[in-house]
């Protein structure tokens, strides 16, 4: 049975229009006619059902036949701030954090890190968390920002209930990754990592120590790795 195409759109009511980048890609790559079955995602966590009923030049009509809440949205908050990363790697880590429920990334400078950051960039991957989301089945696409400063990096997950600071000089963790309970901050820095300031820093504000193991990770590594094993604790792994 072929998969039925998911489409990110606004205004979903009785109708909903495919246009720009989703148009294209019903259009052009899948090849999407009238009659074809589609699924709309406005971001809510709703799954919309449609069939496709009018193709016109640049824009795809389609008609709701149902709606239902999604069963793919994690039940617990989870927030990675990353650092920002050379090359594509903080795409493969914006991919692979949306395939495993993350609801909010967030990417900073930092001292060491060396990875240039741009508006272009920043867009590409609100792109590639969207095209993730539809992947994986979410309904949702997580959030993605920027923070050149570090600090409002930190300030950003006040209202969470764990902080946990992935630092590769840590001796030991704070803070017990097999027993938690409500919402996470997630901070990995980039490949020159964090200077012994910013972990103190952070520890200021609240954020736990925590250790990946006994061999140092590649920071791409280290942001995939820590999502997983969270999710993993919060019960997220489970069907």
């Amino acid at each position: 049975m072929a998969t039925i195409r998911r489409f990110f759109v606004e205004n979903i009511g009785r109708e909903a229009v495919l246009c720009g980048d989703e148009y294209s890609h019903a259009k052009n790559v899948l090849r999407l006619q009238e009659g074809d079955e589609v699924v709309l995602l406005d971001g809510s966590g709703t799954e919309y059902d449609a069939i496709v009923s009018k193709v016109s030049k640049g824009e795809m009509l389609c008609t709701v036949t149902g709606r239902r809440p999604s069963d793919k949205e994690c039940r617990t908050r989870v927030r990675l701030l990353i650092g920002a990363l050379k090359g594509d790697k903080t795409e493969l880590v914006v991919q692979k954090a949306t395939e495993l429920g993350v609801a909010e990334i967030a990417v900073f400078s930092s001292r060491y890190c060396s990875a240039y950051f741009n508006e272009n960039k920043l867009e590409r991957l609100q792109k590639v968390a969207r095209e993730a989301a539809k992947q994986c089945l979410r309904a949702t696409v997580p959030s993605v920002e920027y923070f050149e400063k570090f600090e409002d990096a930190l300030a950003s997950c006040k209202e969470f209930e764990n902080k946990l600071f992935a630092c590769e000089f840590a001796q030991k963790s704070d803070a017990d990754l097999h027993s938690l309970r409500g919402s996470c901050a997630l901070v990995v820095g980039s490949e020159g990592g964090f200077s012994p300031e910013e972990f103190e820093r952070a520890q200021g504000m609240g954020f736990a120590g925590v250790t990946l193991g006994r061999r140092i990770l590649r920071a791409e590594t280290a942001a995939i790795v820590f999502c997983g094993a969270v999710m993993f604790s919060l019960g997220e792994w489970e069907a």
